[in-house]
């Protein structure tokens, strides 16, 4: 089906996340040959030698899977977390051209290779919302949009992290007057363990106490148990999400048009807690915008980017590779992106 050397007859896709990465491996029409997941890949929390070396372990060890060699890859697609700036370009192709494969390759930001591998076009938007939270997009031409993807300091929220910033605003609040009582003081106080309002309060101030992203689960838990306080923070958080996504499809100039927002992430396993709110949200911006969940790993999306770079139509193998991917993987396999 290509004008490829027979020697070159398999795809590289690479998805390097802040907890996981991902690496997956198909012949030229989309069949997956090999799937292996490590850790951390994140050239913020490793470094650049980190990042280096955790991709060349993990390519080795799809290529071991499937009982091939590095010659026999004809293009290759990363989604890099922490690849936000183009000072930051030089890094990522750095650690690619280490592996030694003599192939074409393309690059983005994980939560593109997202929305490459849940939007039936290809293009759309893809909202990540895990530990943080990032939205990404393309149109149809080609043309991008993004968010900062720098959390509450440059004002977006939507992940599991900015909902707990949310919960202490909440919970400072209360314990000035200023707010109403909630559940989330004593929720805090069990995590932080400390006896007293007074004491989780200055623990905070004093930066004594830290609370975890997990805790996110527990304000949800708190919302749907009733708590006033918390059902407002959630749908607050959500609100926030869809301000952002909005933000990109104004920047993408797709708002009067049908497209896919890929909901990628944990905190979407909440349902229709977060997607409600967000869809209302974005609805009132951009109607005929469809809201998805991503049923694959977003890796997918990258061996599709790594088909464009050798000639091969993502479109044309797309419904191979995802079925594929999807009967290849364990239950215990995630289909959540790393957060």
């Amino acid at each position: 089906m290509n004008a490829l050397s027979p020697e070159k007859r398999t795809l590289l896709g690479v998805d390097v996340g802040n907890t996981k990465t991902h690496s997956l491996l198909t012949d030229l029409d989309g069949y997956v040959l090999g799937f292996t997941e490590g850790g951390c890949g994140s050239y913020e929390v490793l470094g650049a030698n980190g990042y280096t070396q955790n991709l060349k372990i993990i390519v080795n060890e799809v290529c071991y899977q499937a009982g091939v060699s590095l010659e026999t890859v004809a293009g290759m697609g990363f989604g890099l977390a922490g690849y936000d700036w183009p000072s930051e370009k030089a890094i990522m192709e750095a650690g690619i051209k280490s592996l030694g494969i003599d192939a074409p390759f393309a690059f983005d930001n994980d939560v593109m290779i997202g929305l490459i591998a849940g939007a039936k076009s290809g293009w759309g938007v893809a909202v990540d919302a895990g530990t943080g939270n990032n939205v990404r997009g393309r149109n149809a031409e080609g043309r991008t949009g993004r968010i900062t993807g720098n959390s509450a300091r440059f004002g977006e929220f939507g992940g599991a992290s900015e909902l707990v910033i949310l919960g202490i605003i909440a919970v400072t609040h209360a314990w000035t007057k200023r707010g109403p009582a909630t559940a989330l003081t004593q929720i805090f106080m069990d995590y932080a363990e400390v006896s007293t309002e007074a004491d989780l309060i200055e623990g905070l101030a004093m930066s004594q106490i830290h609370l975890s992203p997990i805790l996110a689960k527990d304000i949800l838990r708190a919302a749907a148990g009733g708590d006033p306080v918390a059902q407002e923070i959630v749908q607050r958080n959500a609100h926030e999400l869809g301000l952002n996504v909005n933000a990109v499809i104004r920047q993408l100039d797709i708002q009067k048009l049908p497209f896919d927002i890929v909901l990628i992430g944990s905190l979407f396993n909440a349902g229709e807690q977060i997607i409600a709110p967000l869809g209302e949200t974005i609805h009132e911006f951009a109607p005929d915008a469809r809201l998805i969940r991503l049923s694959v790993p977003p890796v997918a999306g990258a061996v599709l980017l790594g088909a464009e770079t050798c000639g091969i139509s993502p479109g044309q193998i797309r419904p191979t590779l995802i079925q594929s991917t999807a009967s290849h993987l364990t239950p215990s396999d995630p289909s959540d992106p790393p957060e």
